[in-house]
């Protein structure tokens, strides 16, 4: 049987790399490292393949194989003209990519893959195809998806290529006559090309072996006899021909070729761009392909497969974790359908493998200095490693362990800081179920405790039917998704719910990896649950649940209950603890708080903050009983009554500011004056301006004249932060009353506070409202105690203008504050409310790469920042410049402003480990010194 096999050819002429494909492998005879690549390679041979070629350098069993790197996917895209920003809404650009017309590889490509199968069938003394020879071995090969950056389930996998009707018989002989495994394997190979390759669902598939199981009413796929498994293999032909008018492919290097491009083309398919939006992974080539000798752990009951870690990667104790099942493959474990057996089980049915591979992991750990992630195979009581990785874990799991790591000599304090992932810190804030909760109440159910935390939420069986539920998440509460299993199509809906709960499924199941990687609690492989997606119900140990209500479920025990238990703070101490003590060693920039009340100063102090490093006035206005005398104040229709408005509000905000600066001590608390628009605090439905003219005994005539008058076409740019106080001095001089009052009398033996005016684009603007401050200052810090108040008047760098005029507006200011927020709105020119009904489309076309309000834009805003602070420190060498926006909180954007040499940022408290841990980063990476 011969194929044309330049059918795969591309016609386009360009100028391409020098190889493509790299070996990786021992020879069995002279025992040579015949491997090509290393752990440093992974942009170009992605993560799985500088994994499989580091094992091989390091002598770990590894069956051999090649990789075809990143570069080749590179150029794949560009032979089939597929554009590199990819709509996933568009239908006839996703039908356009099936066509065979758009799926062709490159010559050089086809003809690396040739010369280096051949290699491949040289060290394996094995033949790929159909045979003529009884007496050959027949090579069969797995071609698996492998990027740079580890992405779980998301693209895809081909088990067992090289099978069909011809070399079935030979194949049979190769393994002493067991039929029923060549088989099945040819079973898992057609369905799993019929689904990744030809396009058919997987569910036809499926149905096509639950069809066969009710016959004799058994469950599991190993129940199956070979007469039934060959009835399976003739359903699956069909259901592929009917579905594709095109026949499973008998020839081998047919189904090689198009398995390669299948997996080329999974780097765009649905869930991978969705996993890389989510997780804002960006600028990668590609994946490349590994082509890898096939082992078997289906043979028989002496062969299995597994899943491990060197560390439990839900806790982080230092104990080996993972699971395996007997006479399986590898995607038997991960698919989460079979629920597997504990590894430690491996050590009474295979005593020497289980030995081997503690060996293994143990050494695998120490070579890459982290918690490892492996897979393995067990063909007949032998042994083979299939991956490695730095293991996806809980965020509490790993400062635990790498403070292990710091204990035991594997590595030290600036490693332990260098590899957290600073941006998921806010999940070590979220709450939990404590014993003495638990205690009050009888579970329903207990399954694996899978991912640590717990969820509060309405029940969804579907992924759609989260993603729907979630839209009515603020007035109705959170989701749990409760499945049977959950796959990669399920992860839309995986990442908006609060936890998940599975049926099916051990620890390395596809819901507790994606619940790990993502903060997320998760209880898998609980039997009790019983889920009837069609019904849209489910039954835990007899009790029956609808779509709606509402479950708890600790992924910390594995104990699920009805209804909504009460959840508790966390507690910071112990490893968090002792890593925010290391990281204070080497961080030079310092981490303040955006705080506005007693309760977020409180909590702001508990996480770290050195100070507060932005205080918004305008909160304190809101509260229902202040708003009357807000806007009592801004519709007053003369001096007098505008004047007892006045000292109503300055009545207030004394208290609230004494009240943080006895909480804050002798830290620095900055206060911005009042910024927004004055519309903000008024009225706009009809009945509540009627309610407001008979509170204030103002004719409604009068009220609805002063709205008119203060709306306004963009507010954004229209009449706020220092103009309402150029305007208004009353204003400005109320809130600086307000604040050297509370400091006299604040508790606090020593108070340091900083005014900064908002939105000053002119030195004059600055002078202006500084001037009113030092007149108060003058003559209200005359008074008893005040030697113990320190203040300085500073301003915020929000316009351009104030950026670019930074080395002018410094010889007036005392310090800046960089607000991120207007500085990016008025630096693109649109508002954040406006701009989400865009950006989007940006992002997905790639116009953009990311959110500029949730990551700093480096290039405009971010050189506006870094001249700000050049030219203000020509003229003030110690020049405090603080960054008061949502960025202060996000890691790269922090790091950035490490560049900039920023003396601070300040966020949101419960950001503030996140800050801190990102700065420490850059400091060690910058090679600061802290003084």
């Amino acid at each position: 049987m011969s194929t044309n096999h330049n059918n795969f050819l591309s016609p386009n002429n360009v100028s391409t790399p020098q190889k493509f494909c790299y070996f990786f492998g021992m020879d069995p005879i002279t025992k040579q490292n015949l491997t090509e690549g290393n752990r440093n390679m992974k942009d170009l041979l992605g993560g799985k393949g500088a994994g499989l070629a580091e094992m091989v350098n390091l002598g770990v069993p590894v069956p051999p194989g090649f990789t075809i790197c990143t570069e080749a996917n590179v150029l794949f895209n560009k032979h089939n003209n597929y554009a590199s920003n990819i709509d996933l809404d568009d239908e006839d650009e996703m039908a356009q990519r099936n066509l065979s017309s758009r799926n062709q590889l490159p010559e050089q490509i086809v003809s690396e893959v040739n010369e280096y199968l051949a290699r491949l069938e040289k060290v394996t003394n094995k033949k790929f195809g159909s045979l003529q020879n009884e007496n050959e071995k027949i090579l069969l090969v797995s071609v698996r998806s492998g990027a740079a950056v580890s992405m779980p389930g998301m693209m895809d996998t081909i088990l067992n290529l090289g099978l069909c009707d011809d070399n079935l018989p030979i194949m049979i002989k190769n393994f002493g006559g067991n039929e029923r495994f060549v088989w099945d394997s040819y079973r898992n190979l057609i369905q799993i090309y019929g689904d990744v390759v030809m396009g058919v669902k997987y569910e036809h598939f499926e149905e096509n072996v639950k069809r066969q199981k009710q016959k004799r009413g058994i469950t599991l796929d190993i129940d199956l006899t070979l007469e039934e498994i060959k009835e399976i293999v003739e359903d699956h032909k069909k259901t592929i021909f009917e579905k594709t008018d095109e026949c499973f492919p008998q020839d081998t290097k047919q189904q090689l070729f198009k398995a390669i491009i299948a997996v080329f083309k999974s780097w765009t398919n649905a869930r991978a761009v969705h996993y890389r939006r989510i997780h804002n992974i960006r600028n990668l080539k590609g994946t490349a392909v590994n082509i890898q000798s096939m082992v078997f752990g289906n043979i028989n009951q002496h062969s299995g497969t597994g899943v491990c870690f060197s560390r439990n990667p839900a806790t982080g104790e230092n104990k080996f974790y993972g699971e395996y099942l007997r006479q399986a493959q590898g995607e038997d474990v991960v698919s989460g359908v079979r629920t597997p057996e504990k590894i430690e089980e491996l050590a009474n049915s295979f005593p020497e493998c289980y030995k081997q591979l503690l060996d293994i992991s143990n050494k695998l750990e120490r070579h890459f200095k982290d918690i490892q992630d492996m897979e393995f195979t067990i063909e007949e009581g032998v042994l083979y490693m299939l991956q490695c990785r730095n293991g996806k874990k809980a965020v509490k799991a790993a400062l635990k362990i790498y403070c292990d790591m710091l204990d035991e000599g594997l590595i030290n304090e600036k490693e332990v800081i260098l590899k957290l992932e600073a941006s998921q810190l806010d999940q070590l804030l979220h709450r939990y179920l404590s014993e003495k909760e638990i205690a009050k109440h009888e579970p329903l159910a207990c399954g694996l405790a899978a991912s640590p935390g717990c969820a509060v939420g309405r029940i969804a069986f579907t992924s759609e039917a989260a993603i729907e539920m979630a839209k009515e998440r603020k007035t109705k509460g959170p989701v749990v998704l409760v499945r049977t299993d959950t796959s990669p199509e399920d992860l839309a809906g995986m990442q908006i719910s609060q936890g998940f709960f599975t049926t099916n499924g051990g620890i390395t199941s596809h819901a507790a990896v994606v619940a790990r990687q993502n903060g997320k609690c998760c209880v898998s492989g609980c039997s009790a649950l019983i889920v009837n997606e069609h019904e849209k119900t489910c039954t835990i140990n007899g009790v029956e649940f609808k779509e709606g209500d509402i479950i708890t479920i600790d992924g910390s025990t594995g104990l699920i209950f009805a209804g909504a238990l009460e959840t508790s703070e966390p507690s910071l101490s112990g490893d968090f603890a002792r890593v925010m003590e290391i990281e204070k060693r080497y961080r030079t920039m310092g981490v303040y708080a955006n705080a506005d009340t007693v309760g977020d100063a409180t909590k702001a102090i508990e996480f770290g903050a050195e100070g507060i490093g932005l205080c918004r006035t305008e909160h304190m206005f809101f509260e229902k009983t202040r708003i009357l005398d807000m806007r009592r104040m801004i519709v007053a229709t003369n001096e007098k009554q505008r004047a007892e408005a006045l000292q109503k509000l300055k009545e207030y905000q004394r208290t609230d500011f004494k009240g943080l600066f006895d909480v804050m001590g002798d830290r620095k608390v900055t206060i911005r004056l009042l910024d927004p628009p004055l519309h903000e605090f008024l009225p706009h439905e009809e009945h509540e301006v009627e309610e407001l003219a008979k509170k204030l005994g103002e004719d409604k005539s009068v009220v609805m004249r002063k709205i008119e008058e203060l709306s306004e076409k963009n507010p954004m740019l229209g009449h706020r932060g220092c103009r309402l106080g150029i305007t208004l001095p009353k204003i400005t001089q109320m809130q600086a009353e307000a604040i050297f009052e509370a400091a006299l009398t604040s508790q606090s033996p020593c108070v340091h506070v900083e005014i900064m005016i908002p939105l000053i684009s002119s030195i004059q603007e600055l002078k202006h409202q500084k001037e009113i401050i030092e007149k108060v200052a003058s003559k209200v810090l005359t008074h008893a105690g005040h030697e113990k108040v320190k203040f300085r008047v500073g301003c915020m760098i929000e316009t351009p203008r104030a950026a670019l005029l930074a080395d002018e507006i410094a010889t007036v200011s005392d310090f800046f504050s960089v607000g991120s927020n207007d500085l990016t709105q008025m630096t693109f020119g649109f508002s954040r409310d406006d701009a989400e009904k865009f950006l989007k489309d940006y992002i997905d076309m790639e116009l953009s790469q990311t959110d500029p309000f949730q990551i700093l834009d480096q290039d405009g805003v971010g050189k506006l920042i870094r001249m700000a602070v050049e030219k203000g420190r020509s003229v003030k060498p110690d020049l405090t410049v603080g960054l008061c926006g949502e960025h202060g909180g996000e890691a790269q954007s922090v790091q950035f402003l490490h560049t900039c040499g920023l003396t601070y940022v300040s966020c949101s408290p419960y950001r503030i480990p996140i800050a801190r841990i990102a700065a420490a980063q850059q400091s060690i990476l910058s090679g600061s010194v802290k003084k």
